[in-house]
């Protein structure tokens, strides 16, 4: 990974080109105070002040041109209000002028990413410095853009390249940078205490066994806080078997794991006085003559008999057996991450990523959470009224509810189940991943929902 930290300095005055921020209605004031030479440049390109519009303005000498960009509202700069700055602008180092940029830093630097693990042609480009008068914040913001690099990058690989045993490597990395304990169950292990683990990653053969991950880290006299993610490092959908189109992304779905794996990291940067757990189910959901099938029903960690109504709703299984391990170390709190339905997609597209909680607070501190970072989150209920979609004629419930209404919310309240009955949990139904770029988030793997999380726990046990 680059410095990223080379990409945020403290302004001391030293050289840079201007940037010029306006909105839309301070637009037309701003460009009758600009030189004539601005205003014939701006007229010649027929610029429109319209959201991420940028220009390059002349100066007194051919080397001396300064940059405007226009965004939402001037005086409330949000995390992506230089993202395409960033992107755009030749190498060099850079100056707002006439105010700070705030948030905009870290979406500067988000901006910059590169995936190039499988490129051998791609051409470096040179790094874009931002000069900020609040150097207070730039390691915030350094922090939180590894953190997205590293899921993005995490997510963005092959199948091949990340299995079971890379995510237990990079949780065993984390061990030994934090001082944490890291405890992996697999083999017999599994088979007797994670059954659903179990049943969902035997197929996927010798060296990518399933198993779980755990991390532990802080005072035991702490609050005990656990961070869960979905760890299928690639879905087949099993037996019942995904289309072509279905399975092309199915790499991203470990990105539950990516996004626990960074938050935890975060968590543990920072020192935060809680007990931290993170587990991460890592299996792959294949096809062999040991996979589970249709109609088998499963024992879970917990006690109650699943039956398996669809080999490709395994995500909620391998959950559901890591929760209750959670479960019964007593936590306060419960986050889990996981691409767990295609259902969350179709009702709430690509951006807004699904929440769930059990908990009101909970819930508000959540949304507060990702308005300001602008990592948006959507509110669906835990409807009581759908669990009896989750009844089995034959077993104490079905993983996955027939027919196609309320798939994200079926899927939820079967996680509810395993979920120790006095913790604040929240579920993140997350995407991990765009269809398509926006400034500062290019297409495919991305992180969905970590500031907002990130936000929520700092704010709860940093003081």
């Amino acid at each position: 990974m680059p410095d990223l930290s080379a990409l945020l300095q403290p302004d001391r005055g030293q050289p840079a080109r201007s940037i010029h921020l306006i909105d839309s209605k301070g637009y037309e004031a701003w460009l009758a105070a600009q030189p004539p030479r601005s205003r014939a440049a701006l007229a010649a390109h027929k610029f429109s002040a319209s959201a991420f519009a940028t220009a390059i303005l002349p100066g007194d000498a051919p080397e001396d041109w300064s940059v405007l960009g226009v965004v939402a509202n001037v005086e409330k700069l949000g995390a992506w209000c230089l993202a395409k700055l960033a992107e755009t602008l030749p190498e060099g180092t850079y100056r707002v002028e006439g105010r700070e940029p705030g948030a905009a830093i870290f979406g500067w630097i988000a901006a910059q990413y590169r995936f190039e693990r499988y490129r051998k042609d791609e051409k470096a480009q040179g790094p874009r410095v931002l000069l900020t008068g609040e150097p207070a914040k730039i390691e915030e913001a350094v922090r939180l853009a590894q953190a997205t690099f590293k899921i993005r990058d995490w997510v963005n690989m092959g199948a091949s390249d990340m299995g079971p045993a890379e995510l237990e490597q990079i949780a065993e990395d984390l061990a030994k940078a934090y001082g944490a304990t890291l405890s992996v169950a697999r083999g017999d292990e599994i088979v007797r205490g994670y059954p659903m683990i179990h049943a969902v990653g035997k197929a996927a053969g010798k060296g990518r066994d399933p198993r779980l991950i755990e991390l532990e880290w802080g005072n035991p006299e702490h609050p005990r806080i656990a961070i869960v993610g979905k760890g299928v490092v690639f879905d087949s959908g099993g037996l019942d078997i995904k289309p072509p189109s279905g399975m092309r992304l199915m790499k991203k779905d470990m990105g539950g794991a990516a996004h626990a794996l960074a938050l935890a990291e975060l968590v543990m940067q920072a020192k935060l006085p809680v007990r931290l757990h993170m587990l991460v189910p890592a299996v792959e959901n294949s096809v062999s003559g040991e996979s589970f099938r249709p109609g088998d029903v499963m024992n879970t960690r917990k006690g109650p008999t699943v039956e398996n109504s669809n080999t490709d709703a395994e995500g909620r299984l391998i959950l559901g057996d890591a929760l209750t391990k959670a479960g019964e170390n007593e936590p306060e709190l419960v986050i889990d991450f996981a691409t767990l339905t295609g259902a969350a997609r179709v009702a709430l597209g690509p951006d807004l990523q699904a929440l769930f909680a059990n908990d009101e607070s909970l819930a508000a501190e959540f949304l507060a959470a990702a308005e300001g970072e602008g990592d948006p989150l959507w509110r669906l209920p835990l409807w009581d009224g759908y669990e009896e979609m989750l009844k089995s004629d034959v077993a104490d419930m079905v993983n996955a509810a027939e027919g196609a209404y309320g798939g994200a919310l079926t899927a939820a309240l079967f996680l509810r189940r395993f979920v120790p009955e006095k913790a604040a949990w929240a579920h993140l139904d997350i995407f991990a991943s765009r269809p398509s770029g926006k400034p500062g988030r290019p297409k495919g793997a991305d992180a969905t929902g970590l500031r907002a999380a990130w936000k929520v726990i700092k704010d709860r046990y940093a003081k």
